[in-house]
């Protein structure tokens, strides 16, 4: 973020966005998950106005959005500069926590990283001459947890030490307990107890497994028979289909079963589920990402002159094939691309790839690169 020594003084009425307004903002970014990221949107508009705000678990499988919806937030108070009081936005690996815990010093990390970058967006100068403006601006710190899933209380049927000690130290952050740290050198370095009770925690994870334990609840389990199949027509044909989601059948003690404690969740005022993608959203992922492996290979073939075209039928066959991993989410997308492309980027002149023509790739080729 941007350093904003000059923005607006704390009390200073400042035109506050709406939860549409930061919705629109978010979903240029992140493609297909409107349900986060409205949810998102209601949690920041309410944090920006100061007001009590619960705090968000995103559930989704990898390459879903949850970290580009991490990024889409950070990018889109680095925008507003005018909301620099409370654009301080850290994210934080959850096993960081365990081993913080374990060296008794809960808190210790997610604070020091908060002060550190209140202070960076501050400047050194302003806050080592004012330490309390650096304070107060971490105070009031959005804090992202990556990867929650990996702190779970047990695995199988043995405990998981660190998990539960990563479980507790998030708590006490998270219970606005005055949490005891050690300020850096240029900020004193004396020992304070630390209001957290206006932080912003969002944490996130894959879970992986959690889609497998439900369905088998459902289907084979103690709630066996309560997943009926369904009607559809599929070509013309009318068949019986087993259509399961997640979000409708998830309960806390599906949660509670895989490891998050009854205590940890019930501070979560949201649970979050985010969407497999599909063909539809794949596709959107494939031409408009800036991460897409598909922008990243035109800029390839630019600096050597030549202009890199893919056939509608072509993206569509990326997208189809993409679909098929759903845990893999949008990463789907680079695998099956590499798998296309690398013999083009490997000898564009042996694809006639010669400096000023064009390369234009049909759903053919790729049909055959993904034998």
């Amino acid at each position: 973020m941007t350093q904003t020594t000059d923005s607006p003084k704390i009390g200073q009425t400042v035109s506050l966005p709406t939860p549409v307004q930061i919705s629109d903002a978010l979903g240029r970014r992140v493609i297909g998950q409107r349900r986060a990221i409205r949810e998102m949107a209601i949690a920041l508009a309410k944090y920006l106005a100061g007001a009590a705000t619960g705090n968000i678990l995103m559930i989704g499988a990898s390459g879903t959005g949850k970290t580009t919806l991490m990024r889409a937030v950070e990018e889109y108070l680095d925008d507003h500069p005018e909301l620099a009081e409370r654009s301080t936005v850290i994210r934080v690996h959850a096993n960081v926590l365990g081993e913080e815990a374990r060296q008794g010093r809960p808190g210790q990390a997610v604070i020091g990283r908060l002060l550190e970058e209140a202070r960076r967006e501050l400047g050194p100068k302003v806050a080592e001459s004012h330490p309390e403006r650096v304070l107060e601006r971490a105070r009031r710190g959005l804090v992202f947890i990556d990867e929650v899933d990996k702190i779970r209380s047990h695995v199988g049927d043995r405990p998981n030490v660190e998990g539960i000690r990563a479980q507790e130290a998030l708590l006490t952050l998270i219970e606005n307990e005055a949490v005891p740290v050690e300020l850096p050198p240029w900020a004193g370095g004396q020992t304070i107890k630390f209001d957290s009770s206006e932080l912003l925690f969002v944490c996130a994870g894959a879970f992986e497994g959690l889609f497998d334990a439900v369905y088998d609840r459902v289907t084979i389990g103690r709630d066996k028979g309560a997943l009926q199949p369904t009607t559809v027509v599929e070509g013309g044909q009318v068949r019986q289909r087993v259509v399961f989601r997640l979000r409708n059948w998830l309960k806390n003690e599906d949660l509670f079963d895989y490891g998050m404690t009854p205590q940890f969740l019930s501070r979560f005022d949201a649970v979050v589920l985010l969407e497999d993608l599909g063909v539809k959203e794949l596709t959107q992922i494939f031409l408009e990402s800036p991460e897409s492996g598909l922008l990243q290979s035109k800029a390839y073939f630019e600096s050597r002159g030549v202009r890199l075209t893919l056939s509608p039928d072509a993206v569509e066959k990326i997208a189809e094939e993409a679909s098929r991993q759903p845990r893999l989410g949008a990463r789907a997308l680079k695998e099956v691309f590499r798998r296309v492309i690398r013999e083009y980027e490997f000898d564009p002149e042996a694809a006639g790839a010669t400096e000023g023509k064009a390369l234009l790739i049909d759903g053919e080729q790729v049909v055959e690169a993904l034998r």
